[in-house]
């Protein structure tokens, strides 16, 4: 099975970052290499993901002076060494054969780049109801104007440099973005695997209020183009005080 380069940006991540370098420890396909990108974290993120170098030899650790969404995986996919690229947040959580089914599902439907559905295991029911429009959404807009959530996209170096990365002028869904080009060039899908994440997100700004903003702004994006001046402020990095 091939290998794969896990991109990991961070920004003040501290609490969470062990739990997900936990779940790489703990997958059943280990030949991958971890590449963590740090947007200049004030906290300690980088020295716990440094604990983990004896459970992940292949992990590297990197710090950018500015901080950005876009800037830190193309920064990761510029240092990548495998051809399949794996994109993630800091508090993603993964089951141990998520890696070893995606790579079997992407090798088996030949794609470059594909979106990952939102897991809701363990969450309450109003949040599994909410998931799963989410996830409902992503899969019917797949074929005509797709978007994805940023926090687990599958992608390649061939394709990342095809489409010459994030752009990192977009403020808001550059991830989206990603995935709409990609389609263009490319076969772009869902695989049927699912990623955990922390839900920090959605309970400090508002289920509702969440879903309402991606929606406007697809709906914004598809009529009027992507948003590179601000025209929907989202702050990276402005959950870091959350437990």
């Amino acid at each position: 099975m091939e290998p794969i380069s896990v991109v990991i940006i961070t920004l003040n991540e501290e609490k969470r970052i062990g739990r997900l370098l936990d779940d790489l420890v703990n997958q059943t396909h280990q030949d991958f290499e971890v590449v963590l990108v740090d947007s200049n974290s004030d906290d300690a993120t980088r020295d716990v993901a440094r604990s983990f170098e004896k459970h992940l030899p292949a992990l590297t650790v990197h710090r950018m002076e500015t901080r950005g969404v876009s800037l830190g995986r193309n920064t990761g996919a510029s240092i990548a060494n495998h051809e399949r690229v794996l994109f993630l947040d800091a508090d993603v959580r993964l089951e141990p054969e998520f890696l070893e089914k995606s790579v079997k599902e992407l090798n088996e439907k030949n794609l470059q780049v594909a979106g990952v559905y939102m897991g809701a295991k363990a969450l309450p029911a109003i949040q599994k109801v909410c998931y799963a429009a989410f996830n409902g959404g992503m899969f019917a807009t797949q074929f005509f104007f797709p978007t994805a959530v940023g926090a687990c996209i599958f992608s390649t170096r061939t394709a990342h440099k095809q489409l010459e990365g994030f752009d990192e002028k977009i403020t808001l869904c550059e991830d989206c973005d990603y995935v709409r080009r990609a389609s263009k060039l490319m076969r772009f899908r869902f695989i049927n695997q699912a990623f955990q994440f922390d839900p920090r997100r959605l309970d400090q700004d508002g289920m509702v209020a969440t879903g309402f903003v991606y929606l406007k702004a697809n709906f914004r994006r598809f009529f009027f183009g992507e948003m590179r001046n601000n025209e929907m402020e989202y702050r990276f990095g402005h959950y870091q005080d959350q437990k």
